[in-house]
């Protein structure tokens, strides 16, 4: 199966998870979402042929323009009370690694499959492993009011923790229909801060090339300062800023390139444009930038 029709699968599971979303919330008086949902996958099954650029980009608009419609449907239900949420929690241990978003070998030739199924399979899951056993050592301590090892468990939690969050956003992040550039509000703030998207790429691109021995390069918007900014992180957790949402996360510890590019960190940083996934990217944006709160 090529790119392109993985990609046109992908929006048709997509709509169907939309519609099964809409029938478990019993949402069966608003014809209009249920009218662009029906649309959308006529237009899905009528797609036969390879789509220009600017015809996937016009598909992937209209998924958005559904998307934001159907956020904003709920958000109105929730404010007069007709909805309730049940927020998933993760009890202490209970965390698990995550499937990726597509198969291990759909972002070749720059990243090899090789590389990510070592990378998700054996690294990621040791993060998982160790913020599990991390957090079950430390809620022994609490029941048994035995802290003597706090420092270290304390260190495995931040250690771990932070492997597995930034990969979780990791993997999203990118994408074998990635590449370009951002659009809409995350274009504008790009431009605001940064002069223009070249600039925040070369500063983006030097931070990841730059990173001593092992960590990330990441952009991030901080709520406070109300704009983005582009950090470095030592090992998962040094350097990096608190207070600070991260969007997009580039992993440039060797276990990340090094089957494929050996110590040519360099090459792998200029490739893996290609597969950013600037759609993940800007609805990270557009979620963080609604969380407003004073700057001091």
């Amino acid at each position: 199966m090529d790119r392109f029709r993985h990609y046109v699968n992908e929006l048709f599971e997509w709509n169907e998870q939309m519609k099964q979303f809409l029938r478990s919330e019993k949402v069966g008086d608003n014809t209009e979402l249920w009218e662009q949902l029906d649309a959308f996958t006529d237009l899905i099954e009528g797609t036969n042929k390879q789509l220009s650029n600017e015809e996937l980009l016009s598909l992937q608009t209209k998924a958005e323009n559904i998307h934001e419609q159907m956020e904003n449907y709920f958000k109105r239900k929730q404010e007069v009370g007709k909805i309730w949420v049940v927020e998933k929690t993760v009890p202490a241990g209970g965390h698990t690694l995550p499937e990726l978003p597509y198969a291990y070998n759909a972002l070749e030739p720059f990243i090899s499959e090789e590389i990510m199924r070592l990378h998700h399979d054996k690294h990621h899951r040791s993060y998982v492993d160790g913020l599990n056993k991390a957090e079950l050592n430390l809620k022994k301590a609490r029941e048994t009011n035995d802290f003597s090892l706090i420092k270290h468990w304390s260190r495995e939690l931040a250690f771990h923790g932070s492997g597995h969050y930034l990969h979780t956003i990791f993997w999203k992040n990118m994408s074998q229909n990635g590449g370009g550039t951002p659009h809409g509000l995350l274009k504008s703030e790009i431009e605001k801060y940064f002069g223009s998207f070249p600039a925040f790429k070369n500063q983006f691109t030097e931070a990841a090339k730059q990173v001593e021995g092992v960590g990330w390069a990441l952009l991030v918007w901080s709520p406070r300062a109300r704009h983005l900014e582009v950090l470095q992180s030592e090992r998962h957790m040094l350097l990096t800023q608190w207070d600070t949402i991260p969007l997009l996360v580039l992993d440039v510890w060797e276990h990340a390139y090094y089957l494929q590019y050996k110590n040519k960190r360099a090459d792998y940083v200029d490739n893996w444009w290609n597969i950013v996934n600037w759609h993940d990217v800007e609805m990270r944006f557009e979620k963080a930038a609604d969380i407003k709160w004073p700057a001091f």
